[in-house]
């Protein structure tokens, strides 16, 4: 027989979660820019690799649009102003 008395413990733990507003950096299709330029662009700005901005330029070209990067509101909006100065066409929604 046990002698010592059995304790019941109820924790309640709770998980903390940190909640982000994730965003799109949208691009979109002109027909003043170059596929080079864009593909530089968002090798440059997004840090793509050259295949992962050739498929988006590729999707910006024969869809009008393409998200490049999904992320918090200040770092796409670093990103969306670099795009315009570079003359392309961007949103952040």
């Amino acid at each position: 027989m046990n002698s010592k008395p059995q304790i019941d413990y109820d924790e309640d733990v709770l998980l903390l979660e940190e909640t982000t507003d994730v965003r799109d950096l949208i691009v979109y299709n002109d027909d003043i820019n170059t596929f080079d330029h864009v593909i530089k662009t968002l090798i440059d700005v997004c840090g793509h690799e050259p295949e992962q901005a050739e498929q988006c330029t590729l999707l910006i070209h024969y869809k009008g649009q393409c998200t490049v990067k999904h992320g918090i509101y200040d770092e796409l909006v670093a990103m969306c102003t670099a795009i315009h100065d570079r003359g392309i066409s961007a949103d952040v929604l």
